[in-house]
């Protein structure tokens, strides 16, 4: 009796539209899979058109390309002898469905609508998809003409069914649904289905990983079963990263682990399992007979097995500790490929960022440095594509990089944009840390441009204005601060589109921003200053973990000067110098810590806490620090701040999404942008509080 079965799962990089390159990492991923023995292979969802297409899934040319991919599937040589569980969008009933397809030698055997839609957060697929809400029921598709023309199949079942293999029993679960308290998994274990499949879209967020490898061990753990995951890979277009994990896991047990970052368009991750070893441990420890017994599944029967019966002497995969990446590697790594993709993608030549000398910047600088480092091993390790596309990127056919110093170099464009408030200290760190990882530095002095457009001013107003140590109003000084820090955008797109040039090369340069997530919550950035530019890698991600990030750069590549940075206070230097000394720090200004902010964001995004809320929360979380009093302060010195800047966030610059409270307006994050930034009935509730709790003795 054939009891084992060797199964495979993958992590693709695909592009939203990219039907070709999406067919071809298809095809290549099923290849891989049966040069290693699989007879099912799962793929990541909605792989055949892209997951990240928006609204272009209203159009009827997604759906029509999508069966177009799904016709040279079915008729690829390839894709014979292997049950191939492939992702697309399906309208049936003229409804929009996010679907499974399930075929077996030019056959379909089966499509499996999503019946639990991700909604949340950066997930808007009710949008454009309706979840499949008939438990259990089952329908007739109609196939279009061109696949009844390669299939001989007029209809296929259509709905929440299983697959019955002469050996086993197949279910899937689509992404959200494993996140769902009613996982199909449950009641399809219950009636004997022992192989789940989950094929989903998943993106990075710092330290979720192991949610993701708990819920996939628990599904498991409480019915036992073999369960299959695969994830989309990389940047399929927008600001979230798809961070792979493919994985196998058997009876609570990981077996298999794919990579979560990677610069591999297709990795393939294949087990094989015991089937015998599901129901021994379904024997002692499910009892399903002891069970409410749920609605039997819809059985689709197909003539195939997945084993063979002289498979006694083949070794089965055993379970392994899955190892999680630190905060500080997850933004070494992430941010980098994210970057790649980006780069690689966009036919530009390189990236161009204006650094500073503190920590933000830098951290930018850190992150292309890594991309550098993954991209030389890649090539160290005989990738090849990774060697097409830097070839493409420079502009050189022969070219091969032999070190990431080096190839930075030719990729990386750094400039210092000096002004007369400038400090030595903040330009001598920054060419210090230029010269370590290899980037192309230059420094430019600002002051002439500055000087040119209050000139005009001047001309026209016959007035000119003054820094506040020299006299000057808020007005004035607030006014002065953004003409530097706007002229040196201006400046960081004119460089970039001629850099280049300049040196006699072709192509032109994509400019990176380095506002954290701190600073965009609050509003503490000059609107079209140097945090407008194409892409920016930190966005998401707060000072306190870039800060953590720096320090894990020190020891991992050697570059130690990001010591000076990290030891100097942050500050924007666009206020006068005293004694040749930075006078303007970014807490004093912003009148918070950025640790603080972090708490702040936290409470306002994830645990959904308006002005009221969060001081109730904070006078217990901040006792032993603050006085009820002076945490109402920063509750509305907060608020204020963060209403009076809201606006900035509608032209912020599209950041890599990494963190859970990120403010960012674009999908994630959905506010107004014009507040009544005095919250008057909010702050007086909070007034209130504090009379009571004084009249009370607690204050």
């Amino acid at each position: 009796m054939g009891r084992k079965v060797t199964l495979a799962t993958c992590s693709l990089n695909q592009w939203a539209l990219d039907f070709e390159g999406n067919l071809e990492r298809i095809l290549k991923s099923v290849e891989i899979a049966k040069t290693r023995g699989a007879k099912y292979r799962l793929g990541p969802e909605l792989e055949i058109c892209g997951y990240g297409c928006a609204d272009h899934f209203y159009e009827s040319d997604t759906l029509l390309h999508s069966f177009e991919v799904l016709r040279k599937l079915l008729e690829s040589p390839i894709t014979q002898d292997i049950i191939c569980d492939v992702g697309m969008p399906i309208m049936h009933h003229n409804v929009r469905y996010n679907c499974r397809v399930l075929f077996l030698n030019r056959k379909i055997l089966l499509i499996r609508p999503k019946m639990a839609m991700a909604n949340v957060g950066n997930y808007r697929e009710m949008r454009w998809f309706s979840p499949w809400n008939q438990l259990r029921k089952v329908e007739e598709y109609f196939l279009p003409r061109m696949i009844q023309e390669v299939t001989g199949q007029e209809t296929v079942p259509f709905g929440n069914c299983v697959l019955s293999t002469k050996d086993t029993c197949i279910g899937t679960e689509l992404c959200a649904e494993l996140w769902s308290p009613r996982s199909p998994h449950v009641d399809m274990g219950l009636d004997g289905v022992e192989i789940f499949t989950n094929s989903s879209a998943s993106h990075h967020e710092l330290r979720k990983a192991d949610q993701r490898v708990n819920l996939v061990k628990s599904a498991t753990t409480k019915s036992g079963g073999i369960y299959l995951y695969a994830n989309q890979g990389g940047c399929d277009g927008d600001r979230v990263y798809y961070d792979g994990c493919a994985m196998v896991a058997i009876n609570g047990d990981i077996v298999a682990q794919g990579a979560q970052f990677s610069l591999d368009d297709v990795e393939v991750i294949t087990a094989t399992l015991d089937l015998e070893d599901v129901r021994s441990y379904r024997g002692e420890v499910c009892q399903p007979h002891l069970e409410c017994e749920p609605k039997p599944c819809h059985r689709v029967k197909v003539d195939f097995s997945l084993s063979t019966c002289n498979n006694l002497y083949l070794p089965t995969h055993q379970p392994i500790t899955w190892h999680f990446h630190t905060p500080e590697e997850e933004i070494s790594l992430g941010p980098a490929c994210w970057l790649w993709d980006y780069l690689r993608r966009s036919g530009q030549a390189g990236f161009l960022l204006p650094m500073s000398g503190g920590v933000d910047s830098s951290s930018t600088a850190c992150i292309v440095h890594s991309m550098c480092v993954l991209l030389c091993q890649a090539v160290e390790n005989g990738n090849s594509q990774v060697l097409e596309d830097i070839r493409r990127v420079v502009g050189d056919d022969s070219y091969s990089p032999q070190h990431a110093r080096e190839l930075c170099g030719r990729i990386f464009t750094t400039y210092y944009m000096a002004s007369e408030n400038s400090s030595e200290d903040t330009c001598s760190r920054a060419k210090d840390l230029a010269n370590q990882i290899g980037s192309t530095h230059m420094n430019i002095n600002i002051d002439m441009a500055v000087k040119g457009i209050l000139g005009i001013f001047s001309a026209v107003t016959g007035k000119l204005p003054q820094f506040r140590a020299n006299g000057g109003s808020h007005r004035e000084n607030l006014a002065l601060q953004n003409v530097q820090a706007r002229v040196r955008m201006v400046l960081a797109y004119l460089f970039a589109q001629l850099s280049l040039w300049a040196r006699g090369k072709p192509g032109g340069l994509l400019v990176l921003g380095s506002a954290n997530v701190d600073e965009s919550l609050t509003g503490y950035f000059t609107k079209y200053d140097c945090s407008s530019a194409d892409i920016n890698p930190i966005g998401g991600i707060s000072k306190t973990d870039l800060k953590s990030f720096l320090l894990y750069c020190v020891e991992h590549f050697q570059l130690t000067a990001l010591r000076r940075i990290l030891a100097a206070p942050p500050t924007a230097e666009l206020e006068p110098l005293t004694d040749g000394q930075v006078s303007q720090t970014d807490e004093a200004d912003m009148g918070m810590t950025y640790s603080e902010l972090s708490v702040i964001g936290r409470l306002r995004k994830i645990s959904k806490c308006g002005p009221f809320s969060m001081f109730c929360k904070l006078i217990h979380l901040w006792k032993d620090s603050l006085s009820p009093t002076e945490v109402a302060q920063k509750v509305k010195h907060f608020f204020r701040m963060y209403s009076v800047n809201r606006h900035k966030m509608t032209i912020v610059t599209p950041s890599y999404h990494a963190e859970s409270y990120s403010p960012d307006d674009n999908r994630f994050d959905l506010r107004p942008f014009l507040y009544n930034a005095r919250w008057p009935w909010q702050f007086r509730c909070i007034d209130n509080q504090i009379s009571q709790m004084e009249g009370d003795n607690v204050v």
